[in-house]
C-alpha cells in the first residue's frame, strides 16, 4: 500500500474538488435572479437539436479519461493538465461569483419524444441556466485537446489526436445546440483557453516533448 500511495502520490492535485464543488453548487443554488443573461444575435439562429446531447455527455468521459490517462502514465502532462483545467475553473467560478450570469435560451423539451429529449430533459431537471460564463464544457474541452496535442506519448497516435479534435469540437457546438451555452459563453472559453495556454505550455513545448519522446524511445 505504501509503494502504491508513493507511486500515486500526485493524487493530491484532486484535493481542488473539494474546493471547485461546494463553490459551484452553492452558486447554483444562490443565483436565481437578477443575473445578467448572456445572449447574442448568432444565438437566435442556432436551432435546437437534442441529438447533441451525445457528446455534450461525452465530456464528462472525455475530460475523466484523459486526466485517468495521464495520472497514470505521465505526471508532466498529468499537472499541466490539471493547471490548465483546475485554474480556469477557478476564474470561471470568480467571474460568476461576481458577475453574476445565466441564460434564456432553453426550450421546452417532450421527454416522451425520444431517448435524447429524455436525456436533455433529466439535464435541465439536474443543471440551472445559471453561471454559464465562460463554458466550462468549452473550456475543459479545449484543455484536454491541448494536453493531447502536446502529449510525447501520443505525437504519432494520429487517430487519437484526430478524434480528439473531432469530439472537442462536437462538445463545444453541443452546447449552443442544446441552449445550454449562448455562443457568448463559449467564445469567452476559447478567450480564456488562449491566454491561458502558454502559461502551461509555453512556446515550443510540443516539439520539445516530442523530442524527449523520441530520445526515451531510441
Amino acid at each position: 500500500m505504501k509503494n502504491l500511495l508513493r507511486k500515486y502520490d500526485h493524487i493530491w492535485v484532486m484535493c481542488y474538488m473539494l474546493i471547485y464543488l461546494p463553490w459551484f453548487f452553492h452558486l447554483e443554488r444562490v443565483v436565481k435572479d437578477g443575473y445578467t443573461v448572456m445572449h447574442v444575435a448568432l444565438d437566435d439562429y442556432i436551432p435546437f437539436n437534442e441529438y447533441f446531447i451525445v457528446p455534450y455527455l461525452l465530456w464528462f468521459v472525455y475530460v475523466s479519461g484523459t486526466v485517468l490517462f495521464f495520472f497514470l502514465t505521465s505526471r508532466t502532462d498529468y499537472y499541466r493538465l490539471c493547471a490548465f483545467l483546475f485554474i480556469g475553473m477557478t476564474i470561471s467560478m470568480l467571474i460568476c461569483t461576481f458577475f453574476p450570469n445565466g441564460t434564456d435560451l432553453r426550450v421546452d423539451v417532450d421527454p416522451n419524444k425520444n431517448v435524447f429529449c429524455w436525456l436533455v430533459s433529466a439535464l435541465h431537471s439536474a443543471d440551472t441556466s445559471t453561471n454559464v460564463f465562460p463554458s466550462i464544457h468549452a473550456y475543459n474541452s479545449l484543455g484536454v485537446h491541448f494536453a493531447i496535442m502536446n502529449s510525447s506519448q501520443l505525437h504519432d497516435k494520429v487517430w487519437v489526436r484526430r478524434g480528439s479534435l473531432v469530439l472537442m469540437i462536437a462538445i463545444c457546438l453541443s452546447t449552443v445546440f442544446l441552449k445550454q451555452h449562448s455562443a457568448m459563453d463559449v467564445t469567452g472559453a476559447f478567450i480564456l483557453g488562449y491566454v491561458m495556454y502558454p502559461f502551461i505550455y509555453g512556446v515550443g513545448y510540443a516539439s520539445n516533448r516530442k523530442t524527449a519522446g523520441q530520445k526515451v524511445a531510441g
